[in-house]
C-alpha cells in the first residue's frame, strides 16, 4: 500500500515543479514582451525621415552666385521629421534635362525640422555660358525617395533652364549658395 501512497505524492510533486517551470516560463515572456514594447515606444518617439507631404515650401529668388533659387522647407504643425543632407529630386519639366542635379560632392549633416526650424537648398537653374536653355515658371519638387508625391512650386519669376544644379539641404541659407564652378 505504501507504494501505491509513494506514486500519487511524487506526481504532486512532478506537477508542482511543473506548474512553477510554466509560471517562470509566462513571467519570462511577459517581461520580455514588456520590454519589446518598451523599446518599440521609444523608437516611436525618434524622428523620422521627412516625406514631400510632412513640409512646407517657399521659393525666392537670391542675386548671390550669378542668380539662383532658394527653396525653404519647414515641418507642418505637430510634425517633427528630418531630411538627409542630400539634395532635393527637383526638376522644372517632364524631361531628363530639367531634373537638376547635384551641385555638392559629399553628404552634408542632416537637418531636423519641427516648428520654426527649417532647411535650405539652392537651386541654380542654368549652369551654362551660353544662349540655349528653356524657359519655365514652375518647379516640381520632392525629398529625394518620394518623388511620387512631389509638389508644383511657382517660381518667382520665369526662369531659363539648362543643366540645372541643387545644394543639397543645409539648417543655414548661406550654405545653400550653388556656386559654380
Amino acid at each position: 500500500m505504501r507504494s501505491r501512497c509513494a506514486a500519487p505524492s511524487a506526481r504532486l510533486v512532478l506537477a508542482a515543479v511543473a506548474a512553477m517551470a510554466v509560471t517562470a516560463t509566462a513571467t519570462a515572456t511577459a517581461a520580455a514582451t514588456t520590454d519589446s514594447r518598451s523599446t518599440t515606444d521609444s523608437r516611436s518617439t525618434a524622428v523620422r525621415a521627412c516625406v514631400t507631404k510632412d513640409l512646407t515650401y517657399k521659393v525666392s529668388l537670391k542675386t548671390q552666385a550669378g542668380g539662383y533659387f532658394l527653396v525653404t522647407a519647414k515641418a507642418k504643425s505637430g510634425v517633427t521629421c528630418y531630411l538627409e543632407g542630400v539634395f532635393p529630386s527637383a526638376s522644372f519639366g517632364s524631361s531628363a534635362d530639367t531634373e537638376v542635379s547635384p551641385a555638392e560632392h559629399a553628404v552634408s549633416d542632416r537637418v531636423t525640422l519641427s516648428g520654426s526650424t527649417a532647411a535650405y537648398a539652392g537651386i541654380n537653374p542654368k549652369t551654362t555660358n551660353n544662349d540655349h536653355g528653356r524657359e519655365f515658371d514652375f518647379l516640381h519638387l520632392a525629398v529625394a525617395g518620394d518623388e511620387s508625391n512631389a509638389v508644383t512650386l511657382v517660381l518667382p519669376e520665369t526662369a531659363t533652364v539648362d543643366r540645372p544644379t541643387a545644394t543639397n539641404w543645409h539648417a543655414d541659407p548661406d550654405d545653400a549658395v550653388p556656386f559654380s564652378g
